[in-house]
């Protein structure tokens, strides 16, 4: 290739020097087949029908066509500075990005029905605020080897399921239903009216998870990296237990922690 055909960051330095290519005057690809931007493909999307993670709309932008289609839809809409959109990527998107999820989402109540007509014990795990995609991942590659029937993760502020997510999770994501839930309060209620005891897992607190009965209905809650579980969850479960700790640092990374009770189920449940 000739040096004036040659992409502008990998000319020649110039000079009688040895060829060195600018590499490092590109700018980051920052583009990725999870999003779709502009104002008419994103409300494409919404009525096709397709599974959005999240709208991210620039702030600055009054009413939209899809907003609405968005409130309809129950998909989550967070108004952003324009900087954070051309942060995510450098083509036209009109102030408005899409982040399309990597699966379709289940209804929990189909989930927990099918799981009863079955004749099977249902276990499901409930994820308040695991917002790191990789955690999330690797937290569902567990749960499907251990036999979890669904996750359910909140509305807002939860871990995109991406192709990152999907990756973690050795595909794991392609068989465990996933539900999204606007109130994970309520949720709880539902499970419990379903027969189904609601067991919170934190490392604050006093029951040891090995003197719980997971032979029974059971939905297990972990909490985010951050503050671990909500006190309002906190408040509405049946049973809150803990793993025992021997060593000096005071927690688990939560996927870690998950497969230890999600083990221990497994193990009662044999």
């Amino acid at each position: 290739m000739s040096e004036e055909n040659k992409p502008e960051g990998f000319k020649k330095s110039g000079g009688n020097k040895k060829p060195f290519y600018n590499y490092f005057n590109q700018a980051p690809k920052t583009d990725n087949k999870d999003i779709v931007f502009g104002v008419q493909s994103v409300l494409e999307t919404l009525r096709a029908g397709k599974e959005i993670d999240k709208i991210l709309v620039q702030r600055e932008l009054g009413s939209l066509e899809v907003l609405e289609f968005a409130r309809l839809r129950g998909v989550p809409v967070q108004k952003v500075p324009t900087e954070k959109l051309d942060r995510i990527t450098r083509k036209n998107h009109q102030g408005v990005i899409a982040f399309v999820s990597a699966i379709n989402y289940a209804k929990l109540e189909n989930v927990v029905a099918d799981v009863y007509e079955k004749g099977e014990v249902p276990l499901i795990l409930i994820l308040d605020r695991i917002t790191d995609v990789r955690n999330f991942g690797a937290i569902a590659r567990t749960a499907e080897c251990t036999g979890v029937h669904g996750v359910v993760i909140p509305t807002k502020g939860a871990a995109q399921i991406n192709a990152d997510a999907m990756k973690t999770s050795s595909g794991a994501l392609n068989f465990l239903p996933v539900c999204r839930e606007d109130n994970l309060l309520m949720t709880v209620k539902f499970l419990q009216n379903s027969g189904i005891q609601v067991v919170a897992c934190s490392e604050k607190l006093s029951k040891n998870i090995y003197d719980i009965d997971f032979t029974i209905p059971t939905a297990i809650i972990m909490g985010s990296e951050e503050d671990g579980i909500s006190e309002e969850l906190l408040r509405s479960v049946d049973e809150l237990a803990t793993i025992p700790m021997a060593g000096k640092v005071g927690s688990l990374n939560v996927s870690v922690a998950t497969g230890v009770v999600l083990y221990e189920v497994l193990k009662k449940r044999l």
